[in-house]
């Protein structure tokens, strides 16, 4: 294995790691800053109030994700498996 070879590896691992956690992170930072706002606007101040809404709405993004996330998963791991010879060399 060249040099090249694995720092290709560790940017293609990285890339999936992006891609499969930005559809959540995203989520998640739309409607925390939303319920700030909210918050702000009517100077309520609970603390569960942050909380409920992102844990909903990061699961309905990992529910409405997860057929895409799968693919590029398998994707990836198929690319990493066909190229096993390769890497051997």
């Amino acid at each position: 294995m060249t040099v090249d070879l694995v720092i290709g590896l560790a940017g293609e691992a990285i890339k999936a790691t992006l891609l499969l956690s930005a559809p959540m992170l995203i989520v998640g930072l739309v409607v925390g800053l939303i319920v700030s706002i909210f918050q702000a606007v009517t100077q309520i101040q609970e603390m569960t109030l942050t909380f409920v809404p992102k844990i909903v709405a990061v699961l309905v993004a990992l529910i409405i994700a997860l057929p895409w996330m799968i693919n590029l998963i398998v994707t990836y791991t198929q690319n990493l498996f066909t190229n096993i010879p390769m890497y051997i060399r």
